[in-house]
């Protein structure tokens, strides 16, 4: 503060609370250790030169304002903050300036204290990262070993990329537990990494082993190509198909075309045996008349099941009736086989379907299990909801953003089992 600001009318010009001019000029502050001199003016008025020095203390305690919002900010670290009320404490001491000089350094010792309490919470907050780093180092780790025992050759290569990137992100720990913890990891790597250039190379061996088994299949079902005996040979080529799915892939320059070859042989059989067929659907015209004449009676069975009070004891006694009637009508061309089958089996799960509602709404164990399942889930969601502010209060933005998109799922996963609970017990 400025000497003409803590100056009442009876002070002279040349004399302040803080200061005062002497007659030749010089110009003296007052401290607790009593007078000093500061410097002269000899060129202007007294009140010219307690300006002038008052404009020096108002500076100076400037210096000590911002120093004040940079600490109580934490925008500097412990050691800086210190040293810098030090140096600012001894500018102050020997300033050459008419202010209350003692109130500064006061208002500079009183930031000690906070600069202590801000050491400590740094230290615990540096604590507290190294116990997060040292949890998920042991994670990687842990993973890390996991994979060395797999067989994920697709994925498990890149997934210990993923899993070293990570590691060289978090902070080191103290020497000893993180070279402990790297050569863990390392050693994993190295396993996976041997694992999986046997694996490949035992591959290797079991493509060219597939070729000459694919090569001998091959020469099997171009043989039976031109066979007539339907049923057998549709049998033998399914016995085929299976060894060839066993042998497993050829190397990749052949196994295309040996497949082509395969399939070709496959495509003339069964060509000629669906042309044979082709005969028979023609002779099967009137048994689909007859099972159309069925469906008309199944389908109109289905409007009894509606409402709030379906027949269902007397749609199935009919329905019953009707299948019996369906296979005793035969078979039908292939190419109404689906269609026809399809619209039967319609009837027949909507009768079902309605039998299953109507045990699952009289099944208690179930709803007991759905109501425990909720309880446990919104259990859950409370201990999430506690870790969430928890990681609120204590400024953990990169934990609140993990927690919130666990609870999100946590929740949607529990409105669906309230559903499930209220269908139950319905």
């Amino acid at each position: 503060m400025s000497a003409d600001k803590q100056s009442d009318d009876s002070t002279t010009p040349e004399v302040t609370p803080w200061g005062r001019v002497a007659e030749d000029g010089t110009v003296y502050v007052r401290t607790h250790d009593g007078e000093r001199a500061v410097g002269q003016y000899p060129e202007g008025s007294p009140e010219e030169a307690l300006a002038f020095f008052s404009k020096r203390y108002d500076d100076l305690e400037g210096k000590v304002h911002l120093l004040e919002q940079r600490i109580s900010t934490g925008k500097l670290n412990p050691d800086e903050a210190l040293s810098s009320v030090k140096s600012l404490r001894q500018e102050v001491v020997e300033a050459h300036a008419v202010g209350d000089l003692t109130a500064l350094a006061a208002r500079l010792d009183a930031l000690t204290p906070v600069i202590a309490v801000q050491r400590s919470a740094r230290k615990e907050e540096r604590a507290q990262r190294a116990a997060e780093s040292k949890g998920e180092k042991e994670k990687l780790v842990a993973e890390a070993e996991k994979l060395a025992e797999s067989n994920d050759w697709r994925n498990g290569a890149n997934r210990l990329r993923d899993l070293l990137d990570r590691w060289k992100a978090l902070p080191r720990l103290d020497k000893s537990t993180d070279d402990a913890l790297w050569r863990r990891f390392s050693t994993a790597r190295t396993a996976y990494t041997r694992r999986r250039k046997a694996h490949f190379a035992d591959e290797h061996e079991r493509r060219d082993s597939a070729r000459a088994i694919k090569e001998r299949l091959v020469k099997d079902a171009e043989a039976l190509s031109t066979s007539t005996e339907w049923g057998p040979t549709a049998g033998r080529y399914r016995d085929l198909m299976r060894e060839w799915k066993a042998a497993g892939p050829a190397p990749r320059d052949v196994d295309e075309l040996l497949w082509q070859r395969f399939r070709a042989a496959q495509d003339t059989f069964f060509g000629a045996r669906d042309t044979a067929n082709a005969e028979l659907d023609r002779e099967f015209s009137a048994n689909a008349e007859a099972k159309e004449a069925i469906l008309v009676e199944a389908e109109a069975l289905l409007p009894r099941l509606e409402g709030p009070d379906p027949d269902l004891d007397g749609v199935k006694k009919r329905y019953r009736e009707l299948a019996d009637k369906w296979d005793a009508a035969g078979k039908v061309p292939r190419d109404r086989m689906k269609e026809l089958e399809g619209r039967m089996r319609k009837v027949e799960q909507a009768i079902r379907g309605l039998e299953d509602e109507k045990w699952r709404r009289t099944d208690p164990e179930k709803s007991a299990r759905a109501d425990d399942l909720v309880g446990k889930l919104e259990d859950g969601i409370a201990d999430e909801q506690a870790k969430l502010d928890k990681a609120r209060a204590a400024g953990d933005d990169k934990r609140v953003k993990q927690l919130e998109e666990s609870l999100a799922s946590k929740q949607a996963f529990l409105e669906m089992a309230r559903q499930a609970a209220q269908e139950f017990s319905g």
